[in-house]
């Protein structure tokens, strides 16, 4: 088994469990007890568990939604207003979480549209406008990113269509796949994507390559980057050669 499987699969038993041994670990997955050590020190070190004596617990978002809000703002706005754009009266439009995604509720306000989201923030944004209507998505709180997951999130979206999903990421690598830290959060990505008649990613140029250990999806899923103008070239032309349109600002 590759290294960064086994840490997305590690990440995965975690979140399940909560806390977990090396000695449990070790065997769920037939290495030594110091591999699995150099594998939870490795993923402590990006700050995706912590170490707790003996093994590992999942740790909380390093960084609250709160805060993350307030970084890249420059860009992220411009990145949420060209995506506004691409929206016309009577679209059904999907919003994942993110702050990216959140500005992007703000621009969206007075148009004559449908909002699909399971995010709290882009639900603030919208809750007084009376020409948007917003179907909340079901699902269990994720306080510190203010989201719905979960098994109720994922069957909602298996009844609905959309026209257009704006999604965020927490990075893109270099051979174009879209990526996610939280292992709750990509289950509901992935069935936005299957609901959804065209996807558009939302990534600043800290995305790249940003974080994530799980796979949400290949370039060729995407049917539109929106992103900086400084965001890395080798990747942008990726998502070309696979079809996507990429949108800079």
């Amino acid at each position: 088994m590759l290294t960064v499987t086994r840490h997305a699969k590690i990440l995965e038993v975690l979140r399940r469990s909560g806390e977990v041994s090396v000695d449990d670990l070790a065997g769920q997955f037939g290495v030594s007890s110091s591999t699995i050590r150099r594998d939870l020190n490795a993923l402590s070190a990006d700050k995706l568990l912590k170490r707790v004596r003996g093994g590992g617990a999942v740790e909380p978002d390093a960084v609250p939604f709160g805060e993350t809000a307030h970084q890249a703002l420059t860009e992220k706005t411009r990145i949420a207003m060209a995506a506004a754009n691409l929206v016309n009266d009577g679209d059904v439009v999907l919003i994942d979480i993110g702050t990216t995604t959140a500005l992007l509720a703000r621009f969206l306000r007075g148009k004559h549209i449908t909002v699909l989201t399971s995010s709290l923030a882009v639900v603030d944004e919208l809750r007084d406008d009376e020409d948007v209507e917003v179907i909340v998505l079901g699902g269990v709180l994720r306080r510190t990113y203010h989201s719905l997951v979960g098994i109720l999130t994922e069957q909602a979206l298996s009844q609905l269509r959309a026209h257009l999903c704006f999604m965020g990421t927490s990075g893109i690598r270099r051979d174009g796949y879209v990526m996610d830290s939280t292992g709750i959060e990509v289950p509901v990505k992935k069935a936005m994507i299957a609901s959804s008649e065209r996807t558009i990613v939302l990534a600043d140029g800290s995305k790249y390559p940003g974080a994530g250990l799980l796979t949400v999806c290949a370039p060729s899923e995407i049917h539109t980057l929106i992103t900086n103008s400084d965001a890395d070239a080798a990747t942008l032309e990726l998502f070309r050669s696979a079809g996507a349109e990429v949108l800079t600002v």
